[in-house]
C-alpha cells in the first residue's frame, strides 16, 4: 500500500491565510510562511496553497512569494492561483513549487492540461475541481475563490475528471462545496465514484473536522491524501497525533 498522504491546505489572500464556510465569509487565520513552517516541523506530507483570488481578477499569483515559501520548506508543495499559460506554470516550478494546480483556467481551455502535462510532466499537473451536488447530480463550479463570481461551469464532475485524466493531469483534488469548512466529515459518496473513474490519485478535499473523518475517507473512499484547512489552522487537530491516530487503525502513514 502506498502511504496515505495528509496535506494541509492554505487559502491565500495578501499574504494572509483565510478560511470560509462553502467558500464564503472568509476570515483570517494567520501568515501564510508562519503556518508554512509550523506544517513542516509537524510532519505534513506536502503543502498546498491556493491564491484564492487570483483567478477572479484575472491575475497570476506572485513568484516572489512561491520563491520565498519555497526557501522555508523542505517538503513538496503545489500552488495555484490564475495559472493561464504553460510559461506561468513552468515559472512557479522555476521558483521553487514541485506541482501545479489549475482549475478555473482549465475549465475555459482544457487543452491547458494537455500542454503543460506535455512540457512540465503530468507528475507536476494537478487539476482542482469544485463540486457541488444540484438536481441531483455533482456539477463543477468556478472562480470559487470569490463569492460574487463563482458560477456553475456547464459540466458534471464526473465527466470532467476523466476527460481532465486522458488529457494529462496527474492527479486531482475534488473540492466538495457543500462540505467545506463545516467538519462535518468528507464527502464519501462522492469521492467514491470519482475514484472507481480515476487511474491517477484522487485528494479528498472538504469537511474534515476530526481524526476518524481522515480514517473513514481513507478506508472508505480509498483516495491518495486528503486535504483540510481549518481543523489544522485551529488547533483542533495535530498533524502527529492524527498520523499516529491513522497509523494504529492500519493505514500506511509517513511518521
Amino acid at each position: 500500500m502506498t502511504a496515505r498522504r495528509i496535506i494541509p491546505c492554505l487559502d491565500v489572500r495578501d499574504g494572509r491565510v483565510v478560511k470560509g464556510v462553502r467558500f464564503e465569509n472568509h476570515v483570517d487565520m494567520g501568515d501564510a510562511a508562519e503556518l508554512a513552517a509550523r506544517y513542516r516541523d509537524q510532519g505534513a506530507d506536502e503543502l498546498v496553497f491556493y491564491d484564492i483570488t487570483a483567478s477572479p481578477e484575472g491575475r497570476t499569483l506572485d513568484y516572489g512569494w512561491v520563491r520565498d515559501i519555497a526557501r522555508l520548506l523542505d517538503i513538496p508543495f503545489c500552488v495555484a492561483g490564475g495559472i493561464r499559460t504553460v510559461d506561468q506554470a513552468a515559472r512557479c516550478l522555476d521558483n521553487g513549487a514541485d506541482k501545479v494546480s489549475i482549475n478555473s483556467p482549465a475549465l475555459e481551455r482544457p487543452e491547458l492540461i494537455g500542454e503543460m502535462a506535455a512540457r512540465l510532466g503530468s507528475q507536476c499537473v494537478v487539476l482542482g475541481v469544485d463540486s457541488r451536488l444540484e438536481d441531483g447530480e455533482w456539477v463543477v463550479h468556478k472562480y470559487t475563490g470569490d463569492p460574487d463570481a463563482r458560477r456553475a461551469a456547464g459540466r458534471r464532475t464526473m465527466d470532467w475528471i476523466v476527460e481532465a485524466q486522458s488529457l494529462g493531469a496527474g492527479e486531482i483534488v475534488l473540492n466538495c462545496i457543500d462540505q467545506d469548512g463545516v467538519r462535518a466529515g468528507y464527502d464519501i459518496a462522492q469521492l467514491k465514484v470519482a475514484r472507481e473513474r480515476l487511474t491517477i490519485p484522487l485528494i479528498a478535499s472538504g469537511g474534515a473536522g476530526a481524526a476518524s473523518h481522515f480514517l473513514d475517507v481513507f478506508r472508505d473512499a480509498d483516495v491518495s491524501g486528503a486535504l483540510a484547512a481549518s481543523v489544522f489552522h485551529t488547533g483542533a487537530l495535530t498533524i502527529p497525533d492524527l498520523k499516529t491516530f491513522l497509523s494504529d487503525a492500519g493505514q500506511e502513514m509517513r511518521l
